[in-house]
Formats: structure tokens, sequence, C-alpha cells
């Protein structure tokens, strides 16, 4: 008896990969990937539109002189070497040296100088509050090229420091406009119960600000921190006006000019440097997405 049952088991086994084999079951799982494909039609486009012209970047920085950009589209023969001959060409790791310097000691000023402000805006009440906020909004709407002048001869005439980056870096101990008033607006999320109950406990302002404040606003600093690094580390004007004078105070951005000559221009060199300025940015922004994404999103919260 038992052997008779083995087959009709063996069927009834096999039924369901025979089933997923039909005309019909086909028929289902291509009407599922078309109904997906549908569905994300517009994400997939978006994202060949940001991706392709990386992809570009990438496959010309990889080409021969002769074949950048010209109508193929991957190398002949893929040229590794381009990118020795960049870290070969004379400034290129001083501009690195340069950029890491302003991004990072301006990153770290600016986040330093902008949390007590946006705190002090944020949780205390004071005569001056509303103005002051209207203030530091009223400096976000400043375009840099309304005071460019003023500030050119401030800090090349009068404290002689035209041809460094310095004059890009010192003004960002004393804070940053959006910064306070994205730092700001995450603060104000936080409820002030934990603050009241930190000041029971005995703690100070300060103090609440260290051991309360700042282990829950991670999120708020770390996306202004992220804006700054973005912002600093593709800076073109600044350096263009203050540090184009002294090669030895390039940073990259600025840099990348000199890939240009007036006859002849080396584009695989160029897209190679351009990989090269974009990979710390990507690999940043792939890293610490997550508190940034968190960090802008609830700084509309509260208004």
């Amino acid at each position: 008896m038992t052997d008779l049952l083995d087959p009709v088991r063996k069927a009834a086994a096999a039924s369901p990969e025979r089933a997923s084999r039909t005309p019909a079951a086909r028929t289902a799982r291509r009407k599922a990937l078309l109904h997906w494909i549908a569905v994300h039609s517009l994400g997939i486009a978006a994202a060949l539109f940001f991706v392709l012209p990386f992809v570009f970047v990438v496959l010309t920085s990889l080409m021969s002189d002769q074949q950048a950009l010209t109508r193929d589209l991957t190398p002949n023969t893929w040229e590794w070497g381009n990118y020795e001959r960049l870290f070969n060409t004379p400034g290129f790791l001083t501009w690195w040296r340069n950029t890491l310097l302003y991004a990072g000691l301006g990153t770290v000023l600016t986040v330093v100088s902008s949390i007590p402000v946006a705190y002090a805006l944020a949780k205390f009440r004071f005569r001056g509050r509303k103005l002051s906020l209207m203030l530091v909004i009223s400096m976000m709407m400043l375009p840099p090229q309304v005071v460019i002048i003023p500030m050119y001869l401030f800090w090349a005439k009068q404290m002689d420091l035209s041809g460094t980056l310095w004059p890009l870096i010192i003004p960002m101990a004393f804070g940053d406009a959006f910064s306070i008033f994205l730092l700001r607006q995450f603060l104000r999320t936080i409820p002030n119960e934990y603050l009241d109950a930190a000041k029971v406990d005995g703690c100070g302002e300060f103090r609440t600000l260290m051991k309360v404040v700042l282990p829950m606003a991670r999120p708020g600093i770390a996306a202004i921190a992220l804006f700054q690094f973005f912002a600093a580390w593709n800076d073109y004007f600044g350096p263009q006006i203050y540090a184009s004078e002294n090669p030895a105070a390039w940073t990259l951005s600025y840099g990348l000019e000199s890939f240009k000559g007036a006859h002849h221009t080396d584009w695989n060199l160029t897209m190679a440097a351009t990989v090269l300025v974009m990979a710390p940015v990507i690999a940043v922004f792939f890293f610490a997405q997550k508190a940034f994404v968190e960090g802008v999103t609830l700084t509309g919260v509260k208004g």
C-alpha cells in the first residue's frame, strides 16, 4: 500500500514546482514585474538621471587622451594610470591637504560656535530673542557677493591674509546663520521637561547643554556638519577670491581649473580629478545619510 502511495506523494510534492512553470504562472510573474516597473518608473528615471553623469565621468577618466570626449562610451583600453599621473601632478596633494583643512576645521568651528547660539534661541526667553532670530534669518538671505568687497578689503588690506584660506576659516568660528537656524529648529523638538528635570537635579545651563541636549541633538548636529562640510569642500568662489594668487593655498575645486589649458585640455585627467573630488563627499554622505535625513526631517516638526 505504501508503494502505491509513493508516486502520488511525489506528484503532490512536485506540483508547486510544476505550477510555477505553467503559462499562467509565468504570465502572472510578468504582470507583477511590469506593475513594479510602472509604479517605480519615476524613481528609476530619477536614479538614472543622477547616476549616468557620474558613470560618464568615471568611464571618461579611464580613457586615453585621444579617446576622451569622443563618441565611444567605454574605454578601448582601461587607463588606470591616469590616477597615478594625477597624484604625480605638482600641487595636487597640496590641494587635497588644503581642502581637508578648509572643510574639516571649518566644519568643527561652525558646529562648535553654532550650538550655543541655537540653544539660546530655542530654549531661552530673553528680551530681543525674536529680533535676534530675525537677524539670523536676514543673514541667511544676504548673498555673499554683497559683502565680498568690504570683507576682502578687511582681510587682505587690514589683516594681510590674502593668498591664504584663513579669511574663509576664521569667520566660521563665529557661527553660520543657516546652521544656527537649522539647529534651532531641531532643538525646539526636544521637550522642555528633560531640561527642567536636569535643572532639578542640580545641572546648570552648560551642563544641561552638554549632558542632556547634545546627546539628543546628534541628528541635527550631524545635519549641519554635513551641510557645512559639503559647502566648504565644493566651495569655488571663496578660494578664487582669497587664494587665487597663491597656488600653494588652492583647494581641489579651484585647482581643477589648472587642468584646462589655452589650446588643449586633458579631459581624462580632468575627469579623474573630478572623481577624486566627488568620492569623499559621496562616501561621507553614504555612511552618514541616516543621521542626515533624520536631522533634516525633524527640523520641521515645530515652527
